[in-house]
């Protein structure tokens, strides 16, 4: 099995499936899968390029719609996870992975799956300490905090990935595990990088729960992108090693893509499928999942709490009874947003598209959508998908409104008692693109509920909370490419090897 490794692709997907065509006409050779490790910039209109944490000059719709509306299709099966330059909105709609357009698979926020023989993990986006141990509270439209708060790791997901026990012969991560500098050329890396020299040597560069997972997998290959330079590393283990590459971002004359050839026992029936271990773990730890804007914590020894959730052959063979078959087809795609139109004009997402893969995987386990559960806080439902071949959806599409109701009564209405106080809701960027802060104390205008809106969830993570601001933590973190997140209230997770 011969299989390609793109660093950062940035949306140029015919400049990189260019590269391999010329790779295998040149050697003669097939490539059976590519792989990118994150900004890969699944950009399908001008509105998804509202909902990437990039400066407007860089909001480039590139390539990668043209393989969305098929004009064009994916020379060779891609899997990729997200980076710190993504289209969020797309990729929330499939927190849990898909296609997002016909042979390029997304992962998921974490995820496994295997191709073949080959069993590949990957975990997306960068860390931050001050939202690692938050809750999945974002959604579109998104303010300039949650923007970027939205594709920082979160525990839960580390958490997941740290359950499994069969062997993982790729592991895919954005950003690097810290300490990896310490296994590879770190000499030759400050010639080429002299900033990161402070960073090196005060172990701040790099991700806290990467560098766990590395020493707790023990994958065979580990692949990242995120700082735009090529970097091999060899980590020993006490039972086998791990092979570390980075490698740079897609332009001429860079190190951004590498081959790799396999051993014909990965190879397999070379199908892509859903790994069985790793459903298993998503249906066991549904009910850790947060949506929170405060820090929430995971089940650890010594607690009350169950905290191995690593499933038996028993509880692999009912997760296998109830998807009935593991085989991930392109059948499955469906396009659930306009297509790219020249000439149309920017604008925010205002609400969150259902996606049917989504949809499909959490009737199967029994588990929930995320995003799902963050607009039913606030009574908002998904809008449904755009299943026209035009450039917009009809008005039909939205989503009607539920009309108030009037009261003819002398005195007022009775009051409900709830358990949530719905006027301390997170805030988001209305219709009209004015943009709020994500702070909540500024959350009282304009948010009141119909009374005919009914909670659709009741469950112990839909209750709201106001986190106390204290203005005097620091919560700077060294995540190269992201030094221009705002400052946020939460102490920033310090996590010891």
């Amino acid at each position: 099995m011969k299989i390609a490794i793109e660093g950062c692709a940035h949306g140029e997907l015919e400049k990189i499936y260019e590269c391999i065509e010329t790779i295998q006409e040149r050697e003669g050779i097939k490539i059976d899968l590519l792989i990118c490790c994150g900004d890969f910039q699944s950009v399908r209109n001008n509105d998804d390029l509202r909902a990437m944490a990039v400066p407007e000059k860089y909001q480039n719709i590139c390539t990668f719609y043209k393989y969305y509306r098929g004009e064009k299709e994916a020379p060779v099966l891609t899997i990729f996870i997200g980076g710190n330059h993504e289209a969020s909105n797309y990729l929330q709609e499939l927190p849990y992975g898909g296609w997002v357009a016909p042979n390029i698979y997304y992962i998921g926020r974490a995820g496994v799956i295997k191709y073949g023989n080959l069993r590949i993990a990957g975990l997306s986006g960068i860390f931050k300490g001050h939202d690692y141990l938050q809750g999945l509270w974002e959604s579109p439209p998104y303010s300039q905090n949650s923007l970027r708060s939205v594709y920082h790791i979160r525990s839960l997901d580390v958490f997941r990935l740290s359950q499994l026990k069969e062997p993982v012969n790729v592991m895919l991560s954005h950003d690097w595990p810290r300490g990896i500098t310490e296994y590879g050329n770190k000499h030759n890396l400050l010639k080429r990088k002299p900033f990161l020299r402070e960073d090196i040597e005060s172990n701040q560069l790099g991700s806290p729960p990467a560098e766990r997972l590395l020493h707790l997998l023990k994958p065979d290959y580990w692949f990242s992108a995120h700082l735009h330079c090529q970097f091999a590393a060899l980590v020993q283990h006490e039972e086998g090693e791990t092979k570390f590459l980075a490698l740079d971002k897609c332009l001429p004359k860079r190190r951004h893509l590498q081959i790799l050839d396999l051993p014909s026992t990965y190879d397999g029936d070379k199908t892509l499928k859903h790994d069985l271990e790793w459903l298993t773990i998503l249906k066991d730890t549904n009910h850790l999942l947060s949506v929170k804007n405060i820090d929430c914590h995971m089940p650890g020894p010594g607690g009350n709490e169950r905290y191995d959730f690593s499933p038996t052959e028993e509880d692999k063979q009912k997760t296998l009874e109830l998807m009935g078959s593991l085989t991930i087809t392109n059948e499955s795609f469906v396009k659930t947003a306009p297509i790219y139109k020249p000439g149309v004009p920017k604008s925010s997402i205002i609400e969150p598209i259902e996606n049917p893969q989504t949809v499909y995987i959490c009737e199967k386990l029994g588990i929930d959508d995320p995003l799902q559960v963050v607009l039913a806080r606030t009574g908002r439902t998904m809008k449904p998908m755009c299943v026209t071949e035009s450039i917009t959806c009809s008005d039909e599409t939205q989503i009607a409104k539920t009309p108030m109701k009037s009261f003819k009564l002398s005195l007022p209405a009775p009051v409900t008692p709830v358990n949530e106080d719905l006027s301390q809701t997170d805030s988001i960027c209305t219709p009209n693109n004015t943009t709020r802060s994500d702070n909540l104390d500024d959350s009282q205008e304009n948010l009141s509920t119909p009374p005919s809106i009914k909670k659709i969830f009741k469950r112990r993570n839909l209750a709201l909370y106001t986190p106390e601001v204290d203005d005097d933590v620091s919560t700077s973190t060294s995540s190269v490419g992201d030094s221009d997140s705002p400052r946020s209230s939460k102490l920033p997770c310090r996590i010891n090897m």
